[in-house]
């Protein structure tokens, strides 16, 4: 067998590695390793000039192996893997050798940096002398998508792939879509309706003929990869066939059951049959199980008996389907940080103490109180409402350590509408310092302090309580240097936007990684902000951080854009950096069929079989094997421990 000839090609990255690398010395150093045929170093190696000198270093040296010591194979693996395949070696003999993230960004002493790149280098030169030249797998993809999540972000993806033609299916858990937005009374810097702007696109999505909505439903399971996803979809019954129902509202008349409303943020009640609001999509009353008095057997059946369509059926049963896609989109929204976090702030248990969302139902016309702003406590008009942003955000002692976003724009919002609905009231806005990014943005600020019934203080509220019938406010203003003491009819606090309730869950049953702050993690930050660790899965909306709706509508056009360019191919190219058994050395254990994160292996014929269609090449199984029969093709365990020998070498 002929020797193994490696190039390895340092890059400087400007002085992203150089200054705290010995560039050259690392380059020098693996010109001495027994399989190293060519070594150079370049400033930018990511560069058109750099990748033109890999692939003429190839051509010219005869390399049949290539080790590039640079930045994050996240970024560049594929650049440099085709750049290979472009000088006519296969390109899974090309091995990326992360000295940046890994080494000179953690690094201060060049030395000790220096020190450490030659051993990441030489790792990767120990395991590339051991590639095999393999080929992409070929997958046909199912040409049909999935949406979890039917708030703005999840219609305007499914409409933008809808449009494309390729059919949706898109999912959401509550009885209607609409998600947050529908509960907003108008939206800043505009104040146009919120409902007027989003009930249209709502309509299109029941009437579009290549979504399919499911309503009351939430994803169960999912199985397989990118581009052929097995999902399992529970569909929970509403009692209510919405083809039936005419939305006459005999039924919550009679309905004896009254119970808090979530929809206007429990400031109103409702019955166990409802509907959400008259904008609801689809257009039809659901029967909560939970809240009935009983339905088997049947206890109560006053709405089925005044129902002149016919539309209620208690044998209605909730049903599981299985739908097969090739992409995911997930766009689960947010919710807004629990008030009882918040005991300085009252901890929810002062009724006039409202968060942002209860306000805007307070202030919409299809709201609460129909547009009136009232207290709750006794439905008077406020004359002094005190707004608070930050509450919950940018407090990493105690609450949220990152900036909701949104906070400093809707509260001004909430301060204009509240002068316009009580002209002669007075609001308060405590502030830390104003955001206000983007279009517009600004102007509306500055329009609303120049309010002369509308007062900003910058400082901190340290406490409020109920005292004689108000809401005392103590905080402090940080410009004046004074303590600040206001008689508040109603606050309203500016709570920080965190992931939507089932985040968690979701994020687990779909394999997608998790941020520090708990939202959905993207692959990477500037260059695949939409994308999710897991091929074929994007991210849009508030799931993946907080923002306002502009930006939210942008983000799930882009993921939607993505799903489209994936599912125009006949076919996907999948890595073949797959498990592969040893038959020999297998006993049928099952360990690694427990350890598979994808379902990707079962037991044939007493040995392990890997599905390569399903197959990620994460290593869970070779790492439980305690026999070493399954490994992972070019990450073998054999290659592993030369690599540690090479970095563990003095």
């Amino acid at each position: 067998m002929s020797k193994k000839r490696t190039g390895v090609f340092v890059c400087h990255c400007g002085t992203n590695i150089a200054a705290t690398v010995d560039v050259a010395r690392v380059a020098k150093e693996m010109a001495g390793e027994n399989t190293v045929a060519f070594t150079q170093e370049y400033v930018y190696m990511c560069s058109e000039p750099g990748q033109e000198s890999v692939v003429q270093a190839i051509k010219d040296n005869k390399l049949d192996s290539v080790v590039v010591t640079c930045c994050s194979p996240n970024l560049h693996e594929k650049t440099f893997r085709d750049n290979a395949q472009r000088a006519g070696i296969n390109n899974f003999t090309c091995e990326i050798a992360n000295i940046r993230e890994q080494c000179s960004w953690v690094h201060n002493d060049k030395a000790k940096g220096t020190e450490k790149a030659i051993k990441i280098s030489r790792s990767v030169v120990r395991r590339v002398n051991r590639n095999k030249p393999m080929d992409a797998i070929a997958v046909p993809v199912t040409r049909r998508a999935m949406v979890i999540g039917g708030g703005i972000a999840g219609i305007q993806a499914a409409l933008d792939i809808a449009n494309a033609g390729i059919e949706v299916v898109l999912v959401e858990k509550q009885a209607t879509i609409g998600g947050r937005m529908l509960q907003l009374s108008e939206t800043f810097p505009t104040l146009d309706c919120s409902q007027c702007v989003l009930s249209p696109k709502m309509v299109e999505v029941k009437r579009h003929p290549k979504v399919k909505l499911m309503t009351y439903s939430e994803v169960q399971e999912v199985s397989g990869s990118v581009g052929n996803f097995k999902v399992k979809v529970h569909k929970r019954s509403t009692y209510v066939d919405p083809d039936k129902c005419k939305i006459c509202d005999h039924c919550t008349v009679v309905c004896p059951v009254v119970v808090p409303n979530e929809y206007e943020l429990n400031l109103t009640a409702r019955r166990a049959i409802y509907i959400p609001y008259a904008q609801a999509i689809p257009a039809s009353f659901t029967l909560d199980e939970d809240a009935c008095l009983g339905l088997n057997p049947v206890v109560c059946g006053k709405c089925k008996d005044v129902c002149e369509a016919g539309a209620i059926d208690y044998d209605m049963r909730s049903q599981t389907v299985t739908e097969d896609v090739g992409a995911i989109v997930v766009a689960t929204g947010f919710d807004l940080y629990d008030q009882e976090n918040m005991p300085e702030m009252g901890g929810g248990k002062i009724e006039d103490v409202l968060d942002g969302l209860q306000f805007e139902r307070l202030i919409s016309a299809s709201g609460a109180t129909k547009g009136h702003v009232l207290r709750p406590s006794d439905h008077k008009e406020p004359k002094d409402v005190v707004f608070i942003q930050c509450v919950g955000s940018r407090d990493p002692a105690k609450h949220c350590a990152y900036c909701s976003k949104i906070c400093c724009m809707y509260t001004a919002k909430h301060a204009r509408l509240y002068k316009k609905h009580v002209p002669d009231g007075r609001a308060y806005v405590f502030y830390i310092d104003i955001r206000s990014g983007g279009k517009g943005y600004e102007e509306f600020v500055q329009r609303t302090m120049e309010d002369d019934d509308t007062l900003y203080l910058r400082g901190r509220v340290s406490r409020l309580y109920r005292k004689d019938g108000k809401i005392k406010v103590l905080g402090t203003d940080t410009l004046s240097g004074q303590n600040v003491e206001i008689d508040a009819d109603m606050v309203v606090l500016a709570l920080a936007m965190v992931p939507s309730k089932g985040t968690v869950e979701i994020a687990k049953t779909l394999k997608i990684g998790r941020d520090k702050d708990g939202f959905l993690a993207e692959a990477h930050p500037k260059l695949r902000p939409v994308e999710s660790v897991t091929g074929g899965i994007y991210l849009a909306g508030a799931a993946q951080a907080p923002k306002d709706i502009p930006e939210t509508v942008a983000q799930a056009g882009a993921a939607a854009a993505k799903v489209i360019a994936l599912l125009s191919q006949a076919n996907l190219s999948r890595s073949p950096l797959i498990a592969k058994v040893r038959r020999s050395h297998c006993t049928g254990c099952g360990m690694c069929v427990e350890a598979c994160p994808f379902t990707a292996i079962r037991l044939d014929n007493g040995k392990a079989l890997v599905n390569e269609a399903l197959c990620e090449g994460c290593g869970s199984c070779s790492a439980t094997c305690l026999r070493a029969a399954i490994d992972v093709k070019n990450v073998t365990q054999l290659q592993i421990h030369e690599m540690i020998e090479a970095c563990l070498a003095v």
